[in-house]
């Protein structure tokens, strides 16, 4: 996470995310469903901003204000009407959550800037959240050590742990569980968001009702991937890249098997959807490689399209 602070006002910048590989390896008790992915935070990102106010009059504790600016491009696919700033917010509900259990008493005025995608499968609200705990923690001089952060941050949501760092990982469990990976070579990617937005839920209720569905072969997949990526064989990259919630949002939108069959007629190293989608992403060769393919899908008409870069 890219940090900048002046005296009272402290940044972050809150990048979204890309599936590289998804297995759901089972429903679990509490509802959640165990998962096996890896993702790559990417260079598209919200801005998050923190100030600390004092604490309010006869030691009451200060209030979270939260304000958020959405950065839409001109043609963008349809958006929620306004985004939510009481509890309902992530931020405001990780704050708020820090805030009770670190015993402070101060408020904070937040503020956002939003540019990624609403129900892509991208992580912007994940990422969001992080990012304000990790300014929280600083503006408010809790000090907290990562580990304990990341505990707090599996309470939020399940892909907040990820975000509290900008590098790529495995995660495990419901997704709280993050085994950070090496440096990986810089990746490029044409990001395809179609008007279409799919609910998390929704999607996993439908991988859930399919008839016969079972677990991809995940470790042998997984661990060939990771090869590929460390060796930059771009050859093989594809052939290992999966996600197992790809048939079922296709199911739920139309949109998801349309951007397949388009992607598969150009030369990507790979190709698939991100998270639940809907976005959908491509991996290129090089910057001018998804420059040029990017430039061919803005053609197409088939959403806002990304050229973008994994985060170093």
């Amino acid at each position: 996470m890219d940090l900048r602070e002046d005296d009272f006002k402290r940044t972050a910048h809150a990048p979204a995310k890309l599936n590289l590989f998804l297995d759901v390896l089972g429903r679990r008790g509490d509802g959640f469903h165990d998962l096996e992915t890896m993702m790559v935070p990417i260079r598209l990102a919200d801005q998050v901003s923190f100030t600390p106010t004092p604490k309010e009059a006869h030691g009451h504790a200060g209030r979270i204000l939260f304000d958020v600016r959405t950065c839409w491009p001109v043609r963008s696919p349809p958006q929620p009407p306004e985004i939510p700033a009481g509890s309902d917010n992530l931020i405001v509900n990780a704050l708020e959550l820090f805030r009770r259990r670190s015993g402070c008493s101060r408020g904070a005025h937040v503020q956002l800037v939003k540019r990624i995608p609403w129900g892509a499968g991208m992580g912007g609200g994940s990422s969001d959240a992080a990012a304000a705990l990790k300014l929280a923690n600083r503006g408010w001089h809790i000090d907290w050590s990562d580990e304990r952060l990341s505990a707090l941050a599996a309470e939020v949501g399940s892909d907040v742990p990820f975000f509290l760092s900008h590098s790529p990982a495995i995660c495990r469990g419901r997704g709280e569980r993050v085994e950070r990976l090496p440096l990986l070579p810089t990746l490029y990617f044409v990001v395809v968001k179609p008007p279409a937005a799919l609910r998390t839920n929704d999607v996993y209720r439908s991988h859930d009702s399919m008839a016969g569905s079972k677990p991809i072969t995940a470790r042998g997949s997984l661990d060939r991937l990771k090869t590929s990526l460390s060796h930059g064989d771009w050859c093989n990259l594809g052939r290992w890249m999966q996600n197992r919630l790809q048939a079922a949002a296709s199911l739920l939108s139309p949109c998801v098997d349309e951007l397949r069959r388009t992607f598969a007629e150009l030369d990507f190293v790979g190709h698939q959807l991100t998270g639940s989608g809907s976005a959908y992403f491509g991996v290129c060769r090089h910057a001018q490689h998804a420059r040029r393919l990017a430039t061919i899908l803005r053609t197409r008409q088939l959403g806002l399209v990304y050229a973008t870069r994994s985060c170093q």
